[in-house]
């Protein structure tokens, strides 16, 4: 029997004849997986996707009091966005929202990493002594620490400005207790950022605390006698097996820094519109009046989501590309 050209290349392939019993394979859709994911897909697109759609709605429209009562909103076009990127307070806000989150961001991953390397120093009882210590910041809600820090740092019996008095005047000068920290922007985001970085810095001490749990005992034994210092074991065994952790935490540090809002709110408040960052800056136009822009409000909020999406997009793509590199 001669076997043909087709057939041939159908035996070499490994595919079934089509007149044989079997017949050609056809690929089963399993609606298995698709099924358990539904509930948190239908979840997410209530609580976000549908939120986030009907907020670049609004930027288009012109929404106030009135259309909360019923009247239609009329439609503007790009004219809250135009309106916005002419407004001077923008940029002001705009570049106190970037130059605050290169600071904390910096600040809150070098004290968290350095509290990791020191938790992973210590036995394993005050490790976990320290490390539940520590997660208590992590745990105090926001507001509750904005408050903690306005006290400390407050005109009236601030505890700051008492024990800054209690220095030589030569050092620091005198006159602490009755200084206003929130009167400018930069003591206003100075404590701010220390507000920030107290609260965050336990997650990623804790998280760089669980990378090193994996990192195998021997390679550190080896470079210990290799005679290699401890800033060298760091940036040649530590860094580079912890590269994907510490990216990971880059990009959650960069969305919780530039969208801070909580604790300048309760520290500074909507008087001094000279500290505002974006999120504070698109709340007051919206709900800061009694003659609420609803629309103006929401083109802020799609600005700042827009610019952190682009930032987390840039970092994840570097990282990547690093990935692939190695």
């Amino acid at each position: 029997m001669i076997e043909t050209v087709e057939e041939a290349g159908r035996r070499v392939r490994g595919s079934p004849d089509p007149g044989s019993p079997t017949g050609p394979v056809r690929r089963r859709v399993r609606l298995g997986p698709y099924l358990l994911i539904l509930p948190s897909l239908v979840v997410i697109g209530v609580l976000l996707v549908w939120p986030v759609i009907q907020i670049g709605r609004m930027s288009l429209q012109n929404v106030g009091v009135r259309q909360l009562r019923g009247r239609p909103a009329e439609n503007v076009g790009l004219a809250n966005y135009r309106r916005i990127l002419g407004d001077d307070l923008f940029w002001t806000a705009l570049r106190h929202t970037v130059l605050f989150a290169a600071v904390a961001v910096t600040a809150t991953l070098i004290a968290g990493t350095l509290t990791g390397l020191l938790l992973g120093s210590l036995g394993r009882r005050m490790s976990a002594l320290v490390t539940g210590g520590i997660m208590v910041a992590w745990a105090t809600p926001q507001v509750t620490a904005a408050i903690v820090f306005s006290w400390l740092f407050g005109t009236t019996g601030g505890l700051v400005g008492w024990f800054l008095d209690l220095l030589p005047d030569g050092l620091v000068g005198s006159g602490w207790q009755s200084y206003n920290w929130f009167a400018r922007p930069l003591p206003t985001y100075t404590v701010l950022t220390l507000c920030v970085v107290w609260m965050s810095f336990p997650f990623i001490a804790v998280s760089v605390l669980a990378g090193l749990r994996t990192v195998p005992d021997e390679l550190y034994e080896a470079a210990r006698v290799d005679g290699s210092t401890a800033w060298q074991r760091f940036w040649k065994i530590t860094f580079p097996l912890l590269r994907p952790i510490f990216g990971v935490l880059l990009t959650l540090a960069v969305i919780w820094d530039f969208r801070v809002f909580t604790q300048l709110f309760v520290l500074s408040g909507l008087a001094n519109r000279d500290a505002f960052n974006l999120s504070l800056y698109g709340y007051s136009e919206a709900f800061g009046s009694l003659n609420a822009k609803y629309g103006l409000g929401s083109a802020i909020a799609v600005v700042l989501t827009l610019i952190v999406l682009l930032v987390t997009a840039v970092h994840v793509r570097t990282v990547i590309r690093q990935e692939g590199a190695a």
